[in-house]
């Protein structure tokens, strides 16, 4: 669950936190975030997808779309 890249663009941009980026999963699926260590689950920075072993592909190689809101 923690593989980590760059840091989260919608976490920098509108609560100005530097956090890596993450494979996280909800109750909608698992999807490319931050975490936040007082916080928890901080920021959706991707879609979602259908399995842990996509998700982690996809930020191994770039292959993801970055939300730009939140």
């Amino acid at each position: 669950m923690h593989e980590t890249s760059r840091s989260g663009h919608l976490a920098q941009t509108f609560a100005d936190c530097e956090l890596p980026l993450e494979v996280l999963e909800s109750a909608a699926g698992f999807y490319i975030g931050t975490f936040h260590p007082k916080e928890g689950p901080f920021s959706r920075e991707s879609e979602y997808f259908p399995t842990e072993e996509a998700a982690r592909e996809a930020l191994e190689n770039g292959a993801w779309t970055q939300r730009l809101n939140p």
